[in-house]
């Protein structure tokens, strides 16, 4: 069942070109990962500075290989002095309510 991942970020003011170049070039790594299907990156229309990337996986499972990643954490260490807040993580199944 594919599953999307919505990841909130707010960025310094001066920071949020730079951070959304870096999140295309992180995408295109995605982008060669088993289970990734599609991604976007979403700028805020009233707030540039708040960039969501939304990204469809098949699993769960093949985002937490991603997430965990050696690759993820360094485009993670190269977005951290740009941030102005914490990250925020959301994953949502897609269309089913999920049983467990």
């Amino acid at each position: 069942m594919a599953i999307k991942i919505v990841i909130k970020r707010q960025f310094k003011e001066n920071a949020a070109q730079k951070a959304f170049e870096l999140l295309s070039n992180f995408r295109r790594e995605a982008m060669g990962r088993p289970g990734y299907i599609s991604g976007e990156t979403w700028v805020n229309h009233y707030d540039p500075c708040r960039i969501a990337v939304v990204s469809t996986w098949q699993t769960v499972e093949d985002w937490i290989h991603w997430e965990e990643s050696d690759q993820r954490a360094a485009n993670e260490t190269k977005l951290k002095g740009l941030l102005k807040t914490p990250v925020k993580f959301e994953i949502y199944d897609l269309g089913v309510f999920p049983t467990k």
